[in-house]
């Protein structure tokens, strides 16, 4: 019998469409870390050490190796009994190169800063991976008119005056496994960070659902992510504010500014940093 933790996940959700048919699919089994593991053998994802990846104990984890790191070395992902684990593992079925790929910038980065003996191992590409890992947002679409909108907070253009063409022209898939953990129980605020994917082609059609649409977007971000990432290539997006993605989304739910905030003027970035996550 599979953990109650799983019940509370409603799949209809419109967030949950990428991963809607696997994790429907391994919460109706028995045991849902040996379907995790059958379906990862099947599909031959392996890790940039060309090790095959597997689900295993947080117990597996030896003290005082990072969690990156332990990955890398072994191809194992430590998972624990809970809802934050179980959407990571849905995430490496759905995009596997995406994952495979942050892993292999967060280890070299680890490596880098044992060589180096640096007193601050993380530094701001391991801040940024981490980012990507737990809170992305994917966005993909072929109006950069609506992405300037986008970085510039201007959500009344973005979501009320050109709502239609944002529904017709954008399509946003999630990425970040804490993000999915936090909307089983959602709530306005919660805001993911924003990964532009452009398209050549402004009516190409795209469903969250179709495997092949999922593994161009794997291909295509995995060679986005190796050319490398920082904290302002991201975007803040309050997930909410997507289109269809909550109901009674009137004029009166975008002027919410302790949500749908103007963009602060200053030489920072507004993406905050996650500094030392801890899986």
């Amino acid at each position: 019998m599979n953990p109650s933790f799983l019940d509370g996940i409603i799949w209809s959700r419109p967030w949950l469409a990428s991963v809607r048919a696997t994790g429907e699919a391994i919460v109706q089994t028995s045991d849902w870390r040996l379907e995790l593991n059958r379906r990862v053998a099947e599909l031959g994802v392996r890790n940039h050490r060309d090790l095959p990846i597997q689900f295993v104990a947080q117990s597996d984890l030896p003290a005082g190796l990072a969690y990156e790191a332990f990955i890398s070395q072994t191809g194992c992902v430590p998972t624990r009994d809970n809802l934050h684990d179980f959407f990571n593992a849905l995430v490496w079925l759905t995009f596997p190169r995406i994952k495979v790929q942050l892993n292999a910038l967060q280890a070299r980065e680890i490596e880098r800063a044992a060589v180096e003996n640096t007193s601050k191992p993380r530094g701001k590409l391991r801040d940024a991976a981490t980012i990507f890992d737990e809170n992305a947002v994917l966005l993909l679409t072929a109006r950069s008119e609506l992405v300037q909108a986008l970085r510039a907070h201007e959500w009344e253009q973005v979501f009320v005056k050109r709502r239609n063409d944002f529904v017709q022209d954008c399509e946003v898939f999630l990425f970040g496994h804490a993000l999915m953990e936090k909307l089983v129980a959602p709530y306005k605020a919660i805001t993911g960070h924003a990964w532009i994917v452009t398209l050549d082609m402004p009516d190409v059609a795209l469903a969250a659902a179709d495997a092949d649409v999922r593994q161009w977007i794997d291909i295509t971000v995995t060679r986005q992510l190796a050319q490398g990432l920082s904290t302002a290539d991201f975007s803040p997006l309050p997930v909410l504010g997507v289109p269809g993605w909550w109901p009674d989304q009137d004029d009166a739910f975008y002027r919410d500014v302790s949500v749908f905030r103007p963009k602060r003027r200053s030489l920072t970035p507004d993406v905050p940093c996650l500094g030392n996550v801890q899986k």
